[in-house]
């Protein structure tokens, strides 16, 4: 199996700026390993380490912010196949930096290709969650159906995430807690993890791969350029006459 030809683009929305060790990091680093192994080419992006403004426009300096790097990160998330955003769980939602990573994609979604379809179509998106407290599901469902909204195509198994007990605690990849050492960095031995993790870094592969050798979607159906222009294929309102 070659997946060589697919790139994938990771973007860590922790809130812990660099240096600072991200847990989220930690378990991207588990994915990034099979790419490595796989020779398929990825970059990490963490957000909160760049300039990017909130909004829900494409580019925030023509609406009021002195600065806005997002039209600079918008042309990897355009060059990569596939798409991962990682986020930590806080009060058991995603984290600040995922949902503004959401807004900022959204203010894209009105764009098409050069089928006319929207401009994510053809591209995958998965996630992959942290925390200590409950939430993976909930963070992933929300991130997953914004992605899949926009465009992005989602495969089964898209998402992998690692919480431990339900309270205070060490986090995924700690090595030690309260100055004790710990035999096995936390998480690391989580069977349930490692599998989601893998399944999701091959499906993903899997069904970028797909899309790529077929050019993405063929636009019979789903045209907005076609749409707007008059052409609605099958469609037909059978209590409108």
């Amino acid at each position: 199996m070659n997946f060589s030809k697919v790139s994938v683009l990771y973007i860590n929305c922790t809130l812990k700026k660099s240096p600072q060790k991200s847990h989220t990091e930690s378990l991207m680093k588990v994915s990034q390993n099979i790419l490595k192994k796989e020779n398929v080419g990825f970059e990490t992006i963490r957000l909160i380490d760049e300039d990017v403004a909130v909004g829900v426009y494409p580019d925030m300096t023509e609406h009021g912010f002195d600065t806005d790097v997002w039209p600079e990160i918008f042309d990897k998330v355009m060059a990569a196949d596939v798409l991962i955003i990682g986020t930590p769980i806080w009060l058991g939602e995603k984290s600040s930096e995922a949902q503004k990573l959401i807004e900022r994609l959204y203010a894209m979604s009105s764009k098409t290709n050069d089928k006319g379809q929207y401009l994510f179509y053809g591209k995958v998106g998965g996630c992959m969650i942290t925390g200590n407290e409950d939430g993976v599901k909930h963070c992933a469902m929300g991130i997953l159906y914004a992605m899949q909204h926009v465009g992005y195509s989602i495969p089964p198994q898209a998402d992998s995430g690692w919480i431990g007990k339900v309270g205070p605690g060490p986090s995924y990849g700690d090595t030690e807690f309260k100055g004790e050492k710990l035999e096995t960095p936390i998480g690391f031995d989580s069977d349930f993890t490692n599998r989601n993790t893998t399944f999701m870094t091959y499906n993903l592969l899997h069904l970028a791969k797909m899309l790529k050798a077929n050019n993405g979607y063929d636009n019979y159906g789903n045209s907005r350029e076609q749409w707007d222009d008059g052409t609605h294929w099958a469609f037909e309102n059978p209590e409108y006459r």
